[in-house]
């Protein structure tokens, strides 16, 4: 990448060279030549920053292959908004980055930034790679949606593998496949839902089948209706409460509320909470509160939660377009093999080192 700063004025011009202040070869796709204007009160001086992406000689290490002693190279992801710090940590099975370090990393103020720091890791019992995930706050979920769709493409990015591709990916919840499509987008076989009441798990009382589908819980005072889902980790899905079931997901006190189910007592190993509201049998929206991450802009398992609990509940088709703040994203809960399948874009945001 080479890149140039000019700031022309009414005496003279300056070329600042920003060449030697970059790595030789930097992780970065060719998005072509970026221009920002920046505005002035005075329209003669100008500042314009132009940064060109060039072909690097094949002899200059990668950018993510300098292996500086306590310097973590990373590149950040996001997945509709849930964003992800990503590490190539494929000549490890443990992690490079602990949780303590995850929640400094993580921090929007002090640190990076992100929803969690994703390991990319060697692949196990046959699998392509292994990851596994810290949340901002330090915990391990057992997988995520949005992360695996970013997960995918930064696997392509480093092995350098354009145009459609699928890998098979070992993760906390068991084998995901992704499969990045011709248009970028990646579409992600996320397995069977699971919902028996304690594989997902919660304490409620099973009440159709060995299944919690619309089923009462108390929270803060309030009777909510709920259905509860594994998409190989857990979630609570709710349409609404007992007195009003169409709830206006944009007036909700996530903040509030969202904590409230995430540490609720029929919940022993915590969950995440969708709020949902029906717009028609093919379209929802949803807010999310995620254990370990709050409110995030987007959650792909928890999307796909959604809509094997709106057909459960009859409120919904088994393909949907499920809004979130983040995007939309494309669910489809195929009769044919019991399999859910999201499809959403997953996109770069920017590469960069920090110390640990």
């Amino acid at each position: 990448m080479a890149a140039s700063s000019t700031l022309p004025s009414t005496s003279s011009t300056r070329r600042i060279p920003l060449r030697p202040l970059l790595p030789a070869k930097s992780f970065c796709p060719s998005f072509g030549t970026l221009a920002f204007r920046f505005p002035n009160p005075n329209p003669s001086p100008r500042v314009r920053l132009v940064m060109a992406v060039i072909a690097p000689e094949k002899a200059s290490p990668s950018f993510l292959d300098r292996k500086e002693s306590r310097i973590l190279h990373f590149v950040k992801y996001h997945g509709l908004g849930n964003d992800f710090i990503m590490v190539d940590n494929r000549d490890s099975s443990e992690p490079r980055v602990s949780p303590e370090q995850a929640v400094k990393l993580c921090d929007r103020n002090f640190g990076i930034g992100a929803d969690g720091v994703i390991f990319a890791m060697p692949g196990v019992n046959g699998t392509d790679y292994t990851m596994r995930i810290f949340n901002s706050d330090g915990s391990e979920p057992e997988m995520c949606g949005n992360g695996v769709r970013c997960f995918a493409r930064f696997i392509a990015e480093l092995e350098n593998l354009p145009g459609k591709q699928r890998f098979t990916i070992h993760t906390g919840a068991g084998l995901i496949v992704p499969e990045i499509q011709d248009d970028g987008k990646v579409t992600v076989d996320m397995g069977e839902p699971i919902l028996k009441a304690t594989d997902v798990p919660t304490k409620l009382l099973p009440n159709k089948d060995q299944s919690v589908v619309k089923s009462d819980i108390d929270v803060d005072g309030v009777t909510w209706k709920v259905t509860c889902v594994s998409m190989g980790n857990p979630h609570c899905v709710t349409f609404g409460t007992k007195d009003d079931q169409n709830l206006q997901v944009d007036l909700l006190k996530l903040a509030e509320i969202g904590p409230k189910f995430e540490h609720h007592e029929m919940f022993p190993a915590r969950t995440n909470t969708e709020f949902v509201q029906v717009f028609s049998p093919s379209h929802l929206k949803m807010r999310v509160w995620e254990r370990g991450a709050g409110a995030t802009l987007a959650c792909g398992t928890g999307a796909c939660a959604v809509v094997v609990a709106a057909v459960l509940e009859g409120r919904a088709g088994r393909t949907c377009t499920v809004d979130l703040p983040g995007g939309p994203l494309e669910i489809e809960w195929r009769e044919k093999d019991n399999h859910v399948y999201m499809t959403g874009p997953a996109e770069v945001v920017f590469f960069g080192s920090v110390p640990l």
